[in-house]
């Protein structure tokens, strides 16, 4: 028999490609439903479903009471990362940008550090502050380039300043 992570993915992989809606939305649950509601993981996988479904008025709510009844290592800065998107989604930029400040405080070595990143860049964009969401973007690639380290974070640096 598959275990439940097992299946999760499965639903998952079923969904890649298309668009996420309520047949997705009742798989997840139904699995959740097996985990019970005080289940951090459970609650994350059923905040993603409503998520993808483009529902994140639904998502943020799922993802908080996720992260309150305390989610691993693992999934705990996944769920932070769409939090912070989600509330971007909703024009919730200021309390995205606290969410994901505090994720790239706290995980600043992590493995989802270039995600923070990126969230934040697009929170930032999203706010009516492109040069410093550029700027973002640029400091998390410089480490995976070959060469120009110091000139690429110099010009990151300085088009920060842009938007004010």
């Amino acid at each position: 028999m598959k275990s439940w992570d097992e299946r999760i993915d499965e639903v998952w992989a079923n969904a890649s490609g298309e668009e996420v809606g309520d047949d997705t939305i009742a798989r997840i649950d139904a699995l959740a439903a097996e985990r019970g509601s005080d289940d951090a993981r459970a609650e994350f996988e059923r905040a993603g479903a409503r998520d993808s479904a483009g529902r994140p008025a639904e998502a943020v709510t799922l993802y908080r009471r996720a992260l309150q009844l305390g989610l691993d290592d693992e999934h705990r800065p996944q769920c932070v990362i769409q939090l912070a998107s989600s509330l971007r989604n909703l024009g919730e930029y200021e309390h995205a940008l606290d969410v994901i400040t505090a994720e790239e405080r706290l995980s600043a070595d992590g493995p989802y550090r270039d995600a923070v990143a990126t969230v934040r860049a697009l929170i930032l964009a999203s706010a009516g502050r492109p040069a410093a969401g550029l700027s973002v973007a640029l400091l998390a690639l410089v480490p995976h380039l070959p060469r120009y380290h110091r000139s690429m974070t110099a010009y990151a640096h300085e088009i920060a300043d842009l938007d004010t």
